[in-house]
């Protein structure tokens, strides 16, 4: 081997119990790399129109980059099917063990179709792939499975992802938990495994990944580490991670509270890094190959939560699960958190629905509908009640837990009009923590990402919340202008370094041009920095097509009503919301950025400039020839 990918895939039918190695054409390896831009192609192209998301036909696929399972710094892999929350192209990353063992067993990617007829473990080693009975699994929590199929090979060397209980029955936006302690959160990928009766895949690779020129690499990694030691932004994650994150977005009137219902909340201090460092945070962890280190390992020391032990609650949680719900005792969501890790529930989606009910209950939406037991209690700063409905949201318990399972859009149009105004998604997945009311970027970016509201598509906060200069002006917060060119280059930058796979962590300190030096070197390629701009435009206009084809059109791209019906009732940005007018002025300079007609479809010239080539396609009927062999 002469480059750190591999060049061919795992492809498991569950239906037949059948395996293949599937020989990644050239033209696919040099347009697309690996991850984001693999997931876009084979996903347009394997998953037939309008395909079940919970039926055989669609795929799920474990995705690393070319530069994971190498010391490349901060290297991830993700998961991508068609989500069952919002029937669109659905990508979500993970760190931790999972994604380079992926590679350690000589594959850059599994492709997973088909259903077991029983649940089953899918195990990789150097045996081959095989699958194994999972009954005695169904039912368990994330950790106790890891732990158990660890027990069952009897090696602990084994890296695990699976489904919780949220999985198994389905639930719209349930998780793979991918070893260690990391989640592939957003958009229902669980339900996805769940719906295949694949409790969890285990893999243990004995393959040494190599580079093409380790000297060049060698010298590239060493300006990647210095880059990450420089970055100041860097250096905040390995003091705090993302928590350092919840006053920040306090103090710029972008924290949810209460159900979005304001950006502000006198519960931020809390549940920021030193409320966190007093409350919870013991030593720091990091995943494979990472330098930041950004996890702060720890435990709940005294109260109704001792002895928990516990990760860092990150931004998103933090926010979802504490100032949305009214909560501000870091050790309670801390428990909350790792209840949804435990259970198989993402906890973006979980604080929005707990928060949607909650406010639907006060405005008396739930009577007469769920039983009165069910919603006595559920009012904002409850805890019990919070952690009480994430149990029954997982086990689909009663009335509140059925309807809550499927995720506030569907939850909403169940029980009216009224409802849906109380409804905060994008497309169908729930908002994520930064309110756009104060930053209309993020309201673009929102509106136009490709798996519904999702503020790792694109993240202009960064520049509209602190005036940072683009394109050589400080970004002024409200302002519309500029802001669809500025999302649409942040879009494709991402797309296009997404497909490495990075951390967006890593991603604050190093340059481009760096990535181009790691991946010319472990690859033999000879790209610029400019190259993941191109490459992000291609990708960004194949997962188009793919969410065209299955349904999308531009009445889907719109703000939920309370961020354009409600000004700000606090905060630096009071009074300020997001109009009707200000969505069309955005989508319509969004549109003509990307080369997209009036109704958001790539022009053909737009796909042809950007390298789709629409006539080329993957298929997997061309196996690797029997007596090919692949150098250990």
């Amino acid at each position: 081997m002469n480059s750190a990918a591999w060049g061919v895939m795992l492809h498991a039918d569950l239906t037949t119990g059948t395996f293949q190695d599937v020989v990644l054409p050239d033209w696919l390896q040099e347009g697309y790399l690996g991850g984001k831009g693999y997931a876009a192609k084979l996903l347009l192209d394997l998953i037939p129109e309008r395909a079940d998301p919970l039926g055989p036909d669609n795929m799920l696929l474990f995705l690393p980059g070319p530069l994971t399972g190498t010391p490349a710094p901060a290297m991830r892999a993700c998961v991508a099917t068609k989500s069952p929350q919002t029937n669109l192209f659905l990508d979500s990353y993970f760190g931790g063990m999972f994604g380079p063992e992926i590679k350690y067993a000589g594959y850059d990617g599994l492709m997973i179709s088909g259903c077991a007829t029983e649940p089953v473990v899918l195990v990789v080693d150097r045996d081959g792939p095989r699958l194994q009975p999972a009954e005695a699994l169904w039912g368990l929590d994330t950790l106790e499975t890891t732990r158990r199929v660890k027990e069952v090979l009897g090696d602990e060397e084994f890296k695990i992802a699976t489904i919780g209980p949220a999985g198994e029955r389905q639930v719209r936006y349930s998780l793979i938990c991918c070893e260690f302690n990391r989640q592939a959160g957003r958009g229902g990928a669980g339900a996805v495994m769940g719906s295949k009766n694949l409790k969890a895949v285990a893999l243990k690779g004995e393959r040494l990944v190599r580079v093409h020129d380790q000297s060049a690499f060698d010298r590239a990694l060493d300006r990647a580490n210095k880059e990450i030691r420089d970055s100041a932004e860097c250096r905040s994650l390995m003091a705090s991670g993302t928590a350092g994150s919840v006053e920040f977005a306090n103090e710029a009137g972008l924290i949810p509270a209460n159900n979005f219902s304001d950006g502000t909340s006198s519960l931020a201090k809390k549940l920021g890094d030193a409320g966190q460092s007093r409350a919870l945070w013991l030593s720091r962890a990091a995943c494979f190959g990472c330098p930041i280190a950004c996890t702060q390992m720890g435990a709940v020391r005294t109260g109704t939560y001792a002895q928990m032990v516990t990760d860092i609650v990150e931004y998103e949680s933090a926010a979802m699960l504490g100032t949305n719900l009214g909560i501000g005792d870091a050790r309670a969501v801390a428990h909350l958190t790792k209840l949804c890790d435990l259970l198989g529930l993402d906890s973006i989606s979980t604080g929005a629905c707990v928060g949607f009910a909650m406010e639907a209950a006060s405005k008396g939406l739930l009577a007469g509908w769920a039983p009165a037991e069910e919603i006595a209690d559920l009012e904002f700063g409850n805890i019990p009640a919070a952690e009480e409905v994430i149990r029954m949201i997982a086990a689909q318990q009663g009335e509140l837990g059925r309807l809550l399972s499927q995720g506030v859009k569907a939850a909403a149009k169940t029980l009216g009009p009224e409802a849906e105004r109380l409804a905060q998604h994008v497309k169908g997945l729930e908002m994520p923590a930064w309110g756009p009311r104060g930053a209309p970027g993020m309201g673009l970016a929102y509106m136009t990402a490709d798996r519904g509201a999702c503020h790792q598509r694109g993240f202009p906060v960064g520049y509209e919340a602190t005036g940072m200069e683009w394109r050589g002006k400080p970004v002024q917060a409200l302002s519309l202008e500029g802001k669809a060119e500025l999302v649409a280059t942040l879009q494709d930058y991402l797309a296009g370094t997404d497909c490495l796979v990075k951390c967006d962590f890593g991603a604050m300190g190093v340059a481009p041009e760096t990535y181009a030096e790691l991946l010319n070197a472990a690859t033999g390629r000879n790209v610029e920095a400019s190259f993941f701009d191109e490459l992000g435009r291609r990708i960004w206009n194949t997962t188009r097509l793919f969410n065209l084809r299955e349904g999308l059109d531009i009445s889907h791209e719109h703000l939920p009503r309370r961020f354009v019906e409600e000004p700000l009732p606090s905060g630096p940005h009071k009074g300020h919301r997001i109009t009707d007018e200000d969505m069309r002025t955005l989508l319509a300079d969004y549109y003509q950025v990307r080369d997209w007609d009036a109704q958001g479809r790539p022009l053909k010239e737009s796909l042809i400039h950007s390298g789709v080539e629409t006539d080329r396609r993957v298929v997997l009927t061309a196996p690797m020839a029997q007596n090919e062999t692949r150098e250990a």
